[in-house]
């Protein structure tokens, strides 16, 4: 009897890759542009993993609306403008991150996916950047939901590939990334290396501290 198929989605920014330095800059340098005061480098990274919009409400309460959009177009030019200067190490690969997608991508049983508070456009540039298009059958990008934590996401992708939420795992380093998964009643793995404390990942079924423990933690799950 063959194995049922399986889905492991991953969260982008702090979990596959360290863009906390681009992330940083390209916030500050938005404030910076309206003159207002740039947030605190811990306040930036405790909005990472929600949609701009989202994130911008969160650290600029005060402003009109219309002054958040500009903080958003102006997060949106900076961070473009380091990506064209720096390419991938604007944002590069946690260690063993490519191993393990690879290893994953080779068993014919599981299904790999992305699930993101980034844009289609910088979705698909980081993939290419770092060579990794081939791998991710289903990307389910800002443009397209809700902020995490509501589950349309992942709802999106157990849709696009007919597999089942017991057969789901989301990979994150947010308490975003957990709430979501638990929205969307499949299991949530929490990642240590990520922006949010590992305090605020205890919605999680577990918590690693590498990649190299990922295929271990995804087997006590699915036996």
């Amino acid at each position: 009897m063959s194995a049922p198929l399986r889905l492991v989605l991953f969260d982008v920014d702090g979990t596959l890759v360290d863009s906390q330095g681009a992330i940083v800059s390209a916030m500050t340098a938005s404030f910076q542009a309206l003159s207002l005061p740039v947030p605190d480098r811990a306040a930036i990274l405790s909005i990472v993993g929600l949609s701009l919009p989202q994130a911008l409400k969160r650290l600029a309460p005060d402003q009109a609306e219309s002054v958040q959009a500009r903080l958003v177009d102006g997060y949106k030019q900076a961070y473009h403008a380091q990506r064209l200067e720096q390419g991938a190490a604007s944002s590069p690969l946690y260690p063993g991150a490519r191993d393990v997608i690879e290893a994953l991508h080779a068993k014919p049983e599981v299904l790999l996916g992305v699930a993101t508070g980034k844009s289609q456009r910088g979705l698909d540039v980081l993939l290419e950047a770092h060579g990794l298009e081939q791998y991710f059958l289903t990307r389910q990008v800002a443009d397209h939901h809700p902020s995490k934590p509501h589950p349309s996401m992942i709802e999106a992708a157990l849709s696009e590939t007919g597999v089942e939420a017991s057969q789901t795992v989301m990979i994150g380093d947010t308490s975003f990334d957990m709430e979501m998964a638990a929205a969307a009643q499949v299991a949530g793995i929490g990642v240590s290396w990520g922006y949010h404390d590992r305090s605020a990942l205890r919605g999680a079924r577990h918590v690693i501290d590498s990649f190299e423990q990922l295929p271990e933690t995804l087997a006590d799950i699915w036996n």
